[in-house]
């Protein structure tokens, strides 16, 4: 009964706090940096949001007064980049591996791959079990080639005289093989 009663205070408890947490979560998301990467051009969009932003790549000052900085034909190389506002200032550790070989996919390419993939091989089972159904019964012919039954009885094979049992007269040979006590 207890539980029933604090069910709607529970409610209203999470109401009043999911708005000042998503707040928060918004100033925090404020702070960072986007980069985008296609092939050997790296974009990234600076945090700060007002005008006349100036961008600062490995010490020296670039030209770009524009939120968004471009790195065309970037070597992969590590760089300290910083965007400014007045007294206002982010910097970012940037350490973009580039290829100019390299080939873009979206979700829907690679989900459709593995969906084609998957019903290639689902494809390739039923085949072999519908083919492989009918010839649970009988013999195969590449099998073994030894005939079966009475036809033939071979005599069992000669042993190896490497591995012949110990005789009655031939145990001194052996006498230094005893075990000892460790």
């Amino acid at each position: 009964m207890r539980l029933e009663r604090s069910l709607p205070l529970l409610g209203l408890l999470l109401c009043a706090v999911f708005p000042l947490v998503s707040f928060l979560i918004g100033l925090s998301s404020q702070g960072e940096f986007l980069v985008e990467i296609s092939g050997t051009t790296v974009t990234i969009t600076c945090p700060l949001e007002d005008e006349g932003i100036q961008w600062h790549l490995s010490g020296r000052r670039r030209d770009a007064e524009e939120r968004k900085f471009i790195i065309k034909d970037h070597d992969s190389t590590p760089a300290n980049l910083s965007c400014s506002i007045g007294n206002k200032k982010r910097e970012l550790y940037l350490n973009a591996r580039v290829c100019a070989n390299c080939e873009e996919l979206d979700a829907l390419t690679v989900a459709g791959v593995i969906t084609a993939d998957l019903l290639i091989t689902l494809g390739v089972l039923i085949l072999v079990y519908y083919f492989s159904k009918g010839r649970k019964g009988r013999a195969s012919a590449g099998g073994d080639s030894r005939p079966r039954g009475p036809k033939m009885q071979r005599p069992p094979p000669v042993p190896n005289p490497d591995y012949e049992p110990i005789r009655k007269g031939q145990r001194e040979v052996y006498a230094g093989l005893e075990s000892r006590g460790f």
